[in-house]
């Protein structure tokens, strides 16, 4: 796919195989594991993104004589499963009118709703012309597969703003997020709050570590004894759900094999047996929760193993965020706060474009509304709002 630019190529790769890990990586940088070739690659690696799973690789990739410059992660989709930024609705109103909504074309980090680069540059390169580079070529694979659509998911604000200067439309929306505010320890969090929340949560702690032993593991301290049991908890979730599970064992297993210190395992254990786990990736400055499963109840403990966990290994490692995912005003007691999610999107046809166009605006002014309202329900004293 010549792009026209300066000896510049565009090419599509149906499997991360077919470029290496090196190359990819300078482009992806090392802030966010979720968009590492090791990562996407264990994906594929595990069956969990491939035409059969409705996530066909569909990768482009830029090179210049110097070699890889850019690339973005893409897939062609039969559904809209495993996303986080949903378009049901879209896909439903398109087809009652006659359309085609499948397939279509998902930037995105499968089952993983985190914020990150979408369009990865290298180090040194025209991180803008790259990037504009990036998305002409997506718009070229769109309309080469002749989909219904495009959807860049979970971007940055930055990538998106320039998105929208290139015509796409601009959705919002929200998860909660914990912030370290130059906290030393927990208690420093805790004295950060108003007095009946700092009590709420000592008392809820209080109760989880009565009945279980939980301990924070990563790197060489997570086995597969610790994997095969989580994956265990991970079913039990998606049962309690009705969902489906995306990933298999084979993920979990290759995800221990292969990225072992990007990983925080927290493990809950009764009697010597482990009863549950929460699943969490770090990068140099955030840590993102990610799986939560038990096979017993256990009082307080999903909000010890979920939350404050999370915040006392962010404390202890000096990471100034804690991305806890979306569905839970819950989250706010517990310090975790409203923060808008970034998302791009390309409609084929012009009529359904300016339908959506119209939609994700006033989507968007409610949104901002609800995490404005969310927002005054903050635990912390006046003196120590998040920003």
């Amino acid at each position: 796919m010549p792009d026209g630019d300066g000896g510049v190529n565009v090419k599509v790769l149906s499997s991360l195989e077919e470029v290496p890990a090196g190359h990819w990586d300078a482009c992806a940088g090392t802030e966010n594991p979720f968009v590492s070739h090791t990562f996407l690659k264990t994906l594929e690696d595990s069956d969990a993104t491939n035409g059969e799973a409705g996530w066909l690789p569909q990768h482009i990739v830029i090179e210049d004589e110097k070699g890889l410059v850019g690339a973005a992660p893409c897939y062609l989709k039969n559904h809209s499963y495993g996303e986080y930024v949903f378009d049901w609705g879209w896909s439903d109103a398109y087809e009652r009118a006659g359309g085609k909504y499948y397939p279509k074309l998902q930037v995105a980090v499968p089952f993983s709703p985190v914020t990150g680069p979408r369009l990865l540059v290298r180090d040194g390169e025209d991180k803008a012309h790259t990037r504009r580079l990036l998305a002409a070529g997506l718009l070229e694979l769109a309309k080469r597969h002749e989909v219904s659509s495009l959807h860049i998911t979970f971007t940055p604000e930055d990538e998106w703003d320039e998105l929208g200067e290139m015509g796409l439309i601009q959705r919002q929306g929200q998860q909660f997020h914990w912030k370290n505010q130059g906290f030393e320890t927990f208690d420093d969090f805790l004295h950060s709050l108003n007095s009946r929340k700092r009590k709420m949560i000592r008392k809820e702690r209080e109760a989880a570590n009565a009945e279980v032993d939980i301990k924070v593991l990563t790197g060489d301290d997570i086995g597969p004894n610790h994997m095969q049991a989580f994956y265990h908890f991970y079913l039990n979730t998606v049962d309690r759900k009705w969902a489906h599970a995306y990933l298999n064992y084979e993920f979990f297993q290759l995800l221990q094999e292969r990225m072992a210190d990007d990983l925080v395992l927290v493990m809950a254990s009764h009697d010597g047996d482990f009863v549950a786990g929460a699943l969490n990736l770090r990068g140099p400055d955030t840590l993102w929760g990610r799986n939560w499963g038990c096979s017993e109840r256990f009082h307080m403990l999903y909000f010890e193993a979920c939350f404050y966990r999370g915040i006392e290994f962010a404390i202890e490692h000096g990471l100034s965020k804690v991305e806890a995912g979306a569905q839970g005003p819950h989250k706010i007691s517990r310090g975790y706060l409203p923060a808008p999610t970034y998302s791009a999107h390309w409609i084929r046809d012009e009529g359904f474009r300016r339908a959506v166009d119209d939609f994700v605006k006033r989507e968007r002014a409610g949104i901002e509304h609800e995490m404005d309202s969310l927002s005054e329900l903050s635990p912390f004293k006046r003196s120590n709002q998040s920003p």
